[in-house]
């Protein structure tokens, strides 16, 4: 209960920050957009529309869960109001749930509306897509960001804001080309190189087994299937609260 309770406040301090004039940003991003590509690629704007559209959500939720996860809980020490909370009946574990699940709510806000705006353009426009793959894309999208997340709330625990910032990017665009590096690391044939590899591989989320931002644009046909859907979707799930334990653990151990 007492989580939900932080989550709320969490929720409601983002949302009066007006985070959610990012939909309308979305919104006008769009609209140029379509305005613009006739002149520039008349012949395949629909599809680059589809491409637009899924990855300026995903560019643009995934910024919001940089730099509001990383400074959460940096920004309750900054102001000391961290000892009001921990003076209270609530454990740090309960703080850092709360905040994670406080902000995954905005983003599932987020990624909801933008979805939503996104398939109104579509339609309007009449271009073909296959809406059952777009939504699917949407969920894991935010399985995805809700494991950016975790990451950005970790390294924000203990590092300062601008490093933890830089760090979570790092790993996002890590996390999206591991299975790429793996590959490379078998061909390049060294030993060494290629045990540096698995171990990055081990410790990185494989962001690219929740990417499903081409199969989106590309059809339903072109989709996992069911079981892998389902076993990548447990996977961001595991890890996201493997990490919010470690920030838990981080956390508990840190001196006021």
């Amino acid at each position: 209960m007492r989580t939900f309770v932080i989550a709320k406040n969490v929720f409601q301090e983002v949302v009066r920050d007006r985070i959610l004039y990012v939909i309308g940003f979305y919104t006008l991003l769009l609209a140029i957009t379509w305005r613009i590509l006739p002149e520039f690629a008349a012949s395949t704007e629909n599809k680059m529309f589809l491409d637009f559209g899924i990855v300026a959500m995903s560019a643009i939720t995934l910024i919001v869960a940089v730099f509001i996860g990383t400074g959460l809980v940096k920004k309750e020490i900054d102001k000391r109001t961290i000892l009001v909370l921990i003076a209270k009946p609530v454990s740090r574990s309960e703080i850092i749930s709360g905040k994670f699940l406080g902000l995954t709510a905005v983003i599932a806000v987020l990624i909801s509306a933008m979805t939503v705006i996104y398939l109104v353009f579509l339609q309007l426009e009449n271009i073909p897509h296959p809406t059952l793959s777009i939504l699917i894309a949407a969920v894991f999208l935010f399985i995805e960001l809700a494991l950016m997340t975790a990451v950005a709330i970790t390294l924000g625990v203990f590092t300062n804001s601008l490093l933890a910032i830089t760090l979570t990017f790092a790993v996002y665009l890590m996390g999206n080309i591991t299975q790429d590096l793996v590959k490379l690391g078998r061909l390049s044939q060294n030993y060494a190189v290629e045990h540096v590899i698995q171990g990055l591989y081990l410790v990185v989320p494989d962001l690219s087994r929740l990417d499903l931002k081409n199969d989106a644009v590309y059809g339903l046909q072109a989709l996992p299937s069911v079981t892998v859907l389902i076993s990548n979707a447990a996977y961001g799930v595991i890890y996201s609260i493997m990490l919010l334990a470690i920030a838990s653990f981080i956390f508990s151990k840190r001196e006021f």
